[in-house]
C-alpha cells in the first residue's frame, strides 16, 4: 500500500510527490537507465525521444521484478540541460503519463554536466515496493 503524503497547508505538487508512505515487503532498486534499446542503441538524439526510451526501460525492469509504475516510491532523474528540460515540460509530461499513467512518485530532477555515455541525455533511477 502507498499513500502520498502531502503536509497540511502545502499546495499539490504537478507531476510529482513529495513524499510516499510506502509498506510492503519486497523493495526493488532500478540502476539507472538511459534512452537506449535493450541492443543499447541510441535511436534518438534529442531529450524527450530518449526519456521516452529511458521509461520504456524503467518500465520493463519493473516488470521483470513483477512490479509497475504504480509501485514505484521514489525516481531521479539527472539530465544533462536544464534549459532543454524546462522548454519540453509539456511534451515531458505527456510522454512520462502516456508510459507510467498518473502514478507520480517522490521525484528529483538533477542537472549533471554529463552521463556516462557521451550521447545520454537522461538518465532515470527508481525506488519500488511491491
Amino acid at each position: 500500500m502507498h499513500k502520498i503524503l502531502l503536509p497540511d497547508g502545502w499546495r499539490r505538487p504537478r507531476g510529482y510527490a513529495n513524499g510516499i508512505l510506502a509498506q510492503g515487503n519486497q523493495h526493488l532498486f532500478c540502476g539507472g537507465q538511459i534512452g537506449w534499446t535493450a541492443e543499447e542503441i541510441f535511436e534518438c538524439t534529442d531529450f524527450v525521444g530518449q526519456f521516452r526510451q529511458a521509461l520504456l526501460n524503467v518500465r520493463a525492469v519493473l516488470a521483470s521484478g513483477g512490479a509497475g509504475p504504480e509501485h514505484m516510491t521514489r525516481m531521479t532523474w539527472y539530465i544533462t540541460d536544464r534549459d532543454g528540460y524546462l522548454s519540453q515540460l509539456k511534451a515531458i509530461g505527456t510522454t512520462y503519463r502516456d508510459i507510467m499513467g498518473k502514478h507520480y512518485p517522490a521525484m528529483s530532477v538533477v542537472e549533471v554536466s554529463a552521463l556516462v555515455e557521451q550521447q545520454a541525455l537522461v538518465e532515470i533511477e527508481v525506488t519500488a515496493i511491491l
